[in-house]
């Protein structure tokens, strides 16, 4: 019998909720399975991942095999690493010491990332402090460019009216031309 480590979905309609489960390959997605070793949270940020350690490193070592998922999962929580020192044959203490680097390597990853976000973000905060000042600038410019086409429009509706004024002359003039 084929047993995979994969996940089963739980939770409501747009909010899941998984399982780890070690499964018979044959069984559905959501169906029977064999025993729940952890559960995933997605939803969460950041995402829960829960695994009893004992019981996946068993059933790796009994043969079964992780999907993609729960195998990038199994790799966050360190699991991987442990099953491929323990194959290797190496001693529980040297499997120990290898497991505390790789610990101090995730911590010290995780403060890279914060400070690369705090990075971004002050960053993001500085660009929004240089856009604020354009957009006064933008005003003034637009008040100016405003200021600039009314003068010149006055000028221009005193000659319509005076070309109003001339062509109700000129219609009048025609009239006394008709009549006389």
């Amino acid at each position: 019998m084929a047993v995979k480590l994969r996940l089963r979905r739980m939770g409501r309609k747009k909010r899941p909720f998984y399982r780890i489960v070690a499964a018979d390959a044959r069984s559905p997605r959501d169906g029977r399975f064999i025993e729940e070793i952890g559960y995933y949270n997605p939803m969460t940020d950041p995402h829960v991942i829960e695994v009893k350690e004992d019981r996946a490193l068993y059933w790796l070592s009994q043969g079964a095999i992780p999907t993609d998922t729960v195998k990038s999962l199994l790799r966050r929580k360190g699991i991987i690493l442990k099953f491929d020192l323990m194959r290797r044959g190496l001693p529980p203490e040297k499997i120990e010491e290898e497991m505390k680097k790789w610990e101090v390597l995730q911590i010290e990853r995780r403060k890279r990332l914060e400070a690369k976000k705090a990075q971004e973000k002050k960053a993001a905060a500085q660009k929004a402090e240089e856009a604020e000042p354009a957009p006064e600038e933008a005003a003034t410019a637009e008040a100016e460019a405003e200021s600039a086409t009314e003068a010149p429009a006055t000028p221009e509706s005193a000659e319509t009216e005076t070309n109003a004024a001339s062509t109700e002359e000129t219609t009048e003039e025609k009239d006394e031309k008709k009549e006389g």
